[in-house]
């Protein structure tokens, strides 16, 4: 009898061994999922690549975006999207681009462009340039571009634009000109109508200065004719 109870208790502690020993073998092939798993699913029809959606377009032609891309049904999803990001990238207009899957058939290329910050006219019209100093291939004769005109290219200038369309676009939304006064180099903003003078090492901060006196004015119901923000420490409101 004990013998039987013995060989009765072998194959209970081979059961104990195979739940763990299943449960192992699972999690490992679990945890090798994404790299077996796109290797096969890149094979199957169900993955081709049926639709293409381009994100974050406004200047840039949706339509270049998708002969760079250069993608047909023969390809998957699940193909590494490496090259196609690269090609995408080679556009002027693109500064950054991810592309991302959206099963089953869909690639969405998301994009964010190099955006103008200023107009400066040229012999054939306005020119766009971006905070780098770069003209860029947009027309504004035929793409609204909401900028504020500069006489020249002036890196200083496009830099600070660049800087004040990220940090303050409620000043930047207000700016239609900006000039380097000459010999003096001093600034001279135009904000809505009313210009702004101001030192050539002006901040944006110093620059906001401006809201709080235009404020100050309204509330008196009064405007300025012009704003001087060369003083230290003062904004000096002249009166029409």
């Amino acid at each position: 009898m004990s013998e039987g109870a013995k060989g009765g208790d072998t194959p209970k502690r081979v059961r104990r061994w195979l739940i763990p020993a299943a449960i192992a073998a699972g999690a490992f092939v679990v945890l090798l999922a994404p790299w077996w798993g796109p290797a096969i699913m890149r094979q199957m029809s169900f993955f081709r690549v049926r639709r293409v959606e381009v994100v974050g377009v406004r200047y840039v032609d949706a339509r270049e975006i998708l002969d760079r891309l250069n993608v047909d049904t023969t390809e998957s999803v699940w193909d590494d999207p490496s090259a196609w990001e690269a090609r995408v990238a080679e556009h002027p207009l693109v500064q950054e681009v991810v592309i991302e899957r959206n099963l089953p058939g869909t690639l969405v290329v998301r994009l964010v462009e190099h955006a103008p910050v200023a107009l400066v006219p040229g012999n054939n019209g306005f020119r766009a340039f971006d905070a780098r100093g770069v003209a860029l291939p947009i027309d504004p004769a035929k793409v609204e571009v909401n900028a504020p005109i500069l006489a020249r290219p002036d890196g200083v200038l496009l830099r600070f634009l660049g800087e004040a369309r990220t940090v303050a676009p409620s000043i930047y939304a207000r700016l239609s000109e900006v000039r380097r006064e000459i010999p003096s180099g001093e600034l001279l903003f135009v904000l809505d109508s009313t210009p702004v003078r101001a030192r050539a090492d002006i901040t944006l901060s110093r620059l906001a200065d401006v809201e709080l006196v235009e404020q100050d004015l309204a509330r008196r119901k009064l405007r300025a004719a012009e704003l001087d923000l060369r003083y230290r420490d003062q904004v000096i409101a002249r009166l029409p």
